[in-house]
């Protein structure tokens, strides 16, 4: 088998023997995405489905389960039997955040995490012909109008949201926050003039502004990234703030170890895959991957992170 130096680069490299499993699909398997159909996180969800089923020899069915910022979809998760037949989409810092803010239906410890694919940075998006030009341009109109710049984002709790509290902290302003079941309808209101401002990942945002129909204000990163080496980060334009989503798959807590690491092989499979690579290229996503234990890793880091952080500073709206 070949391998492209984009798949080195994440780090995926091929098994040396693939451990054989005694378990394979035996009918399709169900991913969940806990956002609406046609965001960033459906879209990549279903580039993965599609390439995963090459190695499963089964169909990848996407299922929507939008609402709460997630915490629907993947409280269903959660509770479906751990047999491998039922995967799904996990989103940061939502997966985490959502049991710090409030009961949940769901706790890290209810998942098994397969595999991290994308590392997508947030950023601020204005209408192609929005007054608005710059970071430092919002900034003089909240001090304007406070509390009256609407800004959508995917829900309390989410990457977008808590950025933009961290954003009105450093500029001292109010902006009104305007939660939205996925980045779609985002989407839907900066493009219908519902919102003046969107909260959303870069990627998401790159074919409006490719159409001239919307413009980044900047992105949360820490160095620029490639696919847009023009445009500034916060940290350049004066405002300390480094976020993204990473988006990934897990399981049900307590899938055997079998059937978890075939379906871990399977995602190896995928992000090594010729057609996989184009599409994930051709959507601008962010690739970062990150096996079963890495992950785990980061998700139980950043879940401790953003409880002090909601120690000082609690997100509710």
């Amino acid at each position: 088998m070949r391998v492209t130096r984009r798949a080195l680069a994440l780090g995926v490299v091929p098994l040396v023997a693939r451990a054989q499993s005694a378990w394979s699909p035996e009918r399709s398997v169900t991913m969940i995405v806990a956002f609406a159909a046609g965001g960033g996180t459906d879209v990549a969800a279903r580039t993965l489905g599609r390439a995963m089923e090459k190695d499963l020899g089964q169909s990848v069915v996407i299922v929507n389960r939008a609402g709460a910022g997630g915490e629907i979809g993947w409280g269903e998760l959660a509770r479906a039997r751990p047999d491998g037949y039922t995967i799904g989409f996990i989103n940061t810092p939502n997966i985490v955040t959502i049991p710090i803010e409030r009961r949940a239906r769901y706790r890290l410890e209810d998942f098994s995490p397969i595999a991290n694919i994308v590392d997508d940075p947030c950023g601020y998006w204005v209408n192609g012909d929005s007054a608005i030009r710059t970071l430092d341009d919002l900034v003089r109109a909240a001090r304007a109008a406070p509390g009256t710049i609407a800004y959508g984002t995917t829900g309390v709790g989410s990457d977008d949201h808590l950025a933009t509290l961290a954003f009105e902290r450093i500029a001292g302003i109010q902006l009104l926050h305007v939660p939205f079941a996925g980045s779609s309808q985002v989407r839907n209101a900066i493009l219908s003039r519902t919102i003046q401002l969107a909260a959303m990942n870069i990627a998401e945002g790159l074919p409006d502004q490719r159409a001239g129909l919307l413009r980044a204000l900047g992105q949360m990163r820490d160095g620029r990234w490639s696919a847009v080496p023009e445009l500034p980060t916060f940290r350049e334009l004066g405002f300390d703030i480094v976020q993204s989503s990473m988006r990934g798959v897990a399981a049900p807590a307590g899938m055997p170890a079998p059937v978890l690491a075939r379906l871990a092989g399977a995602v190896e499979f995928a992000l090594r895959d010729e057609e996989f690579l184009r599409s994930a290229a051709q959507q601008d996503l962010p690739l970062r991957y990150l096996g079963p234990d890495a992950y785990l890793t980061a998700l139980r880091a950043m879940r401790d992170e953003y409880a002090a952080l909601w120690a000082q500073h609690p997100w509710r709206d």
